[in-house]
């Protein structure tokens, strides 16, 4: 098992006290792709960062168990997640402008990224790595990568930015990719384009895949199971070629509210709240 995740608490201190942005969360993740949905807020981000251990300084995070490959996240130490961060998990963050450093070349990010996860016995040159990062720049189907690995992030459109930063995450051969809203900066061309290309690369790679997502249509043609995310707990889990028929009020709710050119409607829904949502124990009602 990749990623164990039992009883997650995440916590933040606030003027009136403790505020719980996760709370009771339990997952778990093979060589699969899953994908976690909600709206903003709902706990979606941070319950996948805690995997990586990247919270905020001052978040207080809890668990019976969060475990990646065997290993305790909450007692392992930096080097220990050095480890892991990168080479063995990878994390696809949601715009690529304020990603990528603006002040080296793409080539050069991606030929870091390579060199610094390999193993200490296997250490490469400049050269080796600047071919590496031309190879895995076609390996995400940019048909120039000769000339992308020169350009800088603003040189960029926001379509190859991403293509990028999924280079640099492929660069260790990780076995485990976070995609964190990995297309809400693009069109909806380019949006289908990069989806496509995670999904190959997943599968050709036997990775295991987390992506998060407003997109419940979207997640649904790409993952195997989806986890339905409400006010920092899982409401509802399902296999994603079912999530047309979810059950719980809320996921009902999120599908209602979709736009849609086989049944228009006049006016889309309203999500209607049910406050035993927020309840632990009627949370999955």
């Amino acid at each position: 098992m990749l990623v164990e995740i039992k009883n997650l608490s995440i916590r933040f201190p606030t003027p009136q006290g403790e505020s719980e942005a996760v709370r009771g969360v339990s997952l778990s993740l093979g060589q699969e792709k899953l994908g976690i949905v909600g709206e903003s807020g709902s706990g979606k981000s941070l319950t996948a960062r805690s995997i990586l251990k990247l919270l905020p300084g001052n978040a207080r995070i809890s668990a019976d168990r969060l475990a990646f490959d065997g290993t305790d996240v909450l007692a392992a130490s930096e080097a220990d997640m050095r480890a892991i961060r990168g080479r063995r998990a990878g994390l696809i963050l949601q715009d690529p402008k304020y990603a990528l450093n603006p002040v080296m070349t793409a080539g050069s990010q991606i030929a870091e990224a390579w060199r610094a996860h390999r193993p200490a016995n296997a250490r490469a040159g400049r050269k080796e790595a600047a071919e590496a990062a031309v190879d895995l720049l076609a390996q995400v189907q940019i048909r120039d990568p000769d000339r992308v690995a020169g350009a800088y992030p603003h040189e960029l459109s926001g379509g190859m930015g991403q293509r990028v930063m999924i280079a640099m995450m492929l660069a260790p051969s990780p076995d485990l990719l976070i995609a964190d809203e990995p297309t809400s900066a693009l069109d909806a061309t380019v949006q289908a384009e990069i989806l496509r290309l995670v999904e190959d690369l997943v599968s050709s790679r036997g990775m295991g895949l987390i992506l998060i997502s407003h997109d419940l249509p979207l997640v649904s043609h790409v993952c195997d199971r989806v986890a339905v995310m409400y006010a920092g707990q899982v409401v509802e889990e399902l296999p994603a070629h079912d999530l047309r028929h979810a059950r719980h009020g809320y996921t009902r709710g999120l599908l209602e509210c979709l736009p849609s050119l086989i049944h228009p409607q006049k006016r889309l829904q309203v999500l209607n709240r049910d406050p035993a949502w927020l309840d632990p124990i009627g949370a999955r009602g």
